[in-house]
């Protein structure tokens, strides 16, 4: 399992070291691959969406009155890519704004370049509007109370393909909505890596399992305008695009995260950029891109995922050329779907 740092050279290795503090295993003896999957579902039925919370979090919650333009900036300024709606007038919880509604508000310009002075006076409960005008799926409501099973939450991310699930109870006093917080695949992949022991033994490799994207992949050039880049993200519903060089080997992957960066401050000049433009704007912070081989066995992922914040690995040959992409999502769906009919 390879981790990229270069932006511009291919993808090399790099040694990765354990962030999370491990807490005793929840182990079930079992043999089969069925029987491994078996014992982590039953470990997600007996565990709730709170018991993945860290002991300490921030929570930043948006009013649906709030501009389009200063949501952005403060999504920027405290490193975060979504966050939870709230309508004050109904005191009510109203959706979860992430990437994909900035996505929705350039297409939008992108359509109407003489609309920019409305655009920027719109306010989070416009973005309904913007959805009705480009026909693209709405604003993500999905949500789980957190005492409900693990399992439960994990089934309604899959099933409406949300990447994340914001936590909502009742308040005992006024019995209106209050948001706990947002549990991501990431955070629910590790503490199942963390905490059961039948990951280890998940060995067979991504060949033999089918676990992944390997055909018809969206890919750009280090040349390709940023804006055909996120019609790409738009038209397949994906969170990333590879980027290789011209002989196919992948020197980057361009996140749909980095169009945030792009119209910071409410500027689109910048989606006139290349995507090699376009990642120069990035944060120095950025981690780099992870690499895995057709051959990378899933328990290798998991230790991984255990290890390093990972949220999609680039699935690739000796040569460093695009194979396939594998997301968390493909992770999650293979472990808690794959096989489960049979046990019933």
């Amino acid at each position: 399992m390879d981790r990229a740092r270069d932006r511009s050279s291919p993808p090399h290795t790099s040694a990765v070291n354990a962030t999370w503090n491990s807490t005793p295993k929840h182990s079930i003896v079992t043999s089969s691959s069925n029987d491994l999957r078996r014992a982590i579902r039953a470990f997600l039925k007996v565990r709730t969406s709170y018991d993945v919370l860290p002991v300490s979090f921030r929570l930043i919650i948006f009013d649906t009155a709030l501009l389009v333009k200063k949501s952005l900036n403060i999504l920027i300024q405290n490193g975060i890519v979504s966050a939870p709606l709230w309508d004050s007038k109904t005191s009510t919880f109203a959706g979860l704004l992430t990437t994909s509604d900035y996505i929705n508000v350039i297409q939008y310009y992108w359509h109407n370049p003489d609309a920019l002075a409305q655009v920027d006076q719109f306010r989070l409960n416009n973005l309904r509007d913007i959805e009705k005008a480009l026909g693209v799926t709405p604003i993500e409501t999905v949500s789980i109370h957190p005492e409900k099973p693990l399992y439960e939450a994990c089934r309604r991310m899959l099933e409406s393909r949300a990447r994340r699930i914001p936590l909502v109870d009742i308040d005992d006093e006024t019995q209106r909505h209050m948001v706990v917080s947002v549990v991501t695949q990431y955070r629910i992949l590790k503490f199942i890596a963390v905490n059961v022991k039948e990951t280890e033994n998940l060995r067979k490799p991504l060949k033999e399992i089918n676990v992944g994207s390997y055909e018809n992949l969206a890919t750009a050039h280090m040349e390709t305008p940023v804006m055909d880049v996120i019609n790409m993200l738009v038209k397949k519903s994906i969170s990333s695009v590879p980027i290789l060089d011209r002989d196919g080997v992948v020197i980057n992957v361009f996140e749909a995260v980095d169009v945030i960066t792009l119209i910071k401050g409410g500027v689109y000049d910048d989606l006139n950029l290349t995507v090699g433009e376009a990642l120069l704007k990035r944060n120095d912070e950025f981690p780099g891109i992870y690499t895995c081989s057709m051959y990378d066995r899933l328990d290798t992922i998991f230790d991984t995922i255990r290890k390093s914040r990972v949220h999609r690995l680039v699935v690739i040959d000796e040569t460093n050329r695009l194979k396939g992409v594998l997301t968390l999502s493909d992770i999650l769906e293979y472990v808690l779907l794959e096989g489960e009919g049979e046990e019933h």
